[in-house]
């Protein structure tokens, strides 16, 4: 491989993954503006038409504000890379007075601080301009500045000590470095999972315990038929920021926390948050969370390896503008987690289905060990509150939905039998 050559596709991927892009969210305006004044037949009388086209308004304004941040992203990428921005600040930190550890970890910070700088305003423009005309922004300026400082200061904690770890092995830990890395990833992604429920989701939300009540004794006796340990309940104040609604778990063993937003806990009855719960509870018992943390463990792995290759291949940084940086172990890793996403973009759609997948494979448990008929119910609601669309293109939603179209979804449930057990549940 030439420098070129390898030039010449790097750009042709880019190239075609933005056009590919592109072409996705016109489809999905253009298939949504035409379905803007049809509410589906299968969400008649539980969706009104006004709610509809919010929805349908809401979709095109995001998909038009996603252009946008792919179109930038795409010109910050060409001006590190190709336009010598990289190269530059490749070279200031080179010149400063240090050891080549504490010159890369500079360069990391740089960028992380230039690319910062510039997703600021989009950032600014999606939560108080398009969120708050769609009536969901709840965050003040004030909240919205604390969760950037704190989400800056957690993030230089966790990842200054973690990068320079990685940088330090990369240049003395021989040729196999990057096994040794990727076993100091998966410890620190363990320890992430262990500090997150306790430590750092608080410095965001308010955690206070789920209240005694019919959600508590309905969630504690389907916790009980599931044999689903855990260290409590609890709810977060989501409406500070968002009048979007969720429920998640957090933690690992017998740390793992259930954890709603209370705009989830005021919008829906007591039979639809359990039913909720239980769809979460089947990622946890079909081990679709264990299935994804060790595909993405072999994906790491992979990538740490090609890694490692590209770092004593002079094509690689002559052909994205830093020819003097060859065998800089910061430039490399700078250099290849800014082009990776150029060339995995084509396997989104497999992500995608494996995600689906196992979103109906959720559904389907919640339909054993709750109520199908209130999950669908709850489902609706949601859709109704977060806006989303129910009639998004096909080909879009086959690239990026994690999750199956509304329609399909709810007419999968819709199908499914709820057990006895969870229908005579009080309410």
């Amino acid at each position: 491989m030439t420098a070129a050559a390898f030039t010449a596709v790097f750009l042709a991927a880019l190239a075609l993954a933005l056009g590919v892009r592109i072409w996705l969210a016109r489809r999905q305006v253009a298939h949504v503006a035409a379905h803007r004044d049809a509410v589906p037949a299968a969400f008649a009388g539980r969706i009104d038409a006004a709610a509809h086209r919010k929805a349908a308004d809401y979709t095109i304004a995001r998909t038009r504000f996603g252009v946008v941040e792919t179109i930038v992203d795409g010109i910050v990428l060409l001006a590190l890379t190709l336009g010598g921005a990289l190269a530059a600040l490749t070279g200031w930190t080179g010149s400063l007075t240090a050891s080549p550890l504490w010159q890369d970890l500079a360069l990391l910070v740089a960028v992380a601080l230039v690319t910062g700088a510039i997703g600021l305003p989009l950032s600014y423009w999606q939560t108080f301009v398009l969120e708050a005309r769609f009536g969901f922004n709840r965050t003040t300026l004030a909240v919205w500045v604390a969760d950037l400082v704190k989400g800056t200061l957690v993030g230089a904690a966790l990842g200054l000590p973690l990068a320079a770890v990685a940088l330090w092995l990369m240049a003395a830990a021989g040729p196999l470095w990057w096994l040794w890395v990727w076993v100091v990833w998966i410890a620190f992604q363990v320890l992430v999972l262990a500090l997150y429920p306790t430590v750092i989701a608080p410095l965001f939300n308010k955690f206070s315990p789920l209240p005694e009540g019919p959600v508590r004794t309905r969630i504690e006796a389907l916790l009980a038929r599931c044999g689903f340990a855990s260290r409590g309940l609890f709810v977060i104040d989501g409406s500070r920021r968002s009048s979007h609604g969720n429920a998640f778990f957090t933690g690992f063993g017998r740390a793992r926390r259930i954890v709603f937003f209370d705009t989830l806990i005021d919008r829906l009855a007591p039979d639809e948050i359990e039913a909720v719960l239980a769809h979460e509870l089947g990622h946890f018992k079909l081990r679709h969370v264990l299935k994804r943390m060790l595909w993405m463990a072999a994906l790491s792995l992979a990538f740490l390896a090609l890694l490692a290759w590209l770092i004593a291949s002079p094509w690689f940084y002559e052909g994205l503008g830093t020819p003097a940086a060859f065998g800089r172990p910061g430039v490399a890793l700078v250099l290849f987690f800014l082009v990776l996403p150029v060339f995995t973009f084509a396997l989104g759609p497999l992500a995608s289905l494996y995600s689906r997948r196992h979103e109906f494979e959720a559904d389907a448990f919640a339909a054993q060990h709750a109520s199908a008929a209130a999950l669908v119910r709850a489902l609706v609601k949601l859709y109704q509150d977060n806006a989303a669309t129910l009639t998004p293109d096909p080909l879009h939603s086959v690239f990026y939905d994690s999750h199956p179209p509304a329609a399909v979804r709810v007419a999968r449930l819709q199908a499914l039998p709820s057990p006895a057990s969870a229908v005579a549940t009080p309410a």
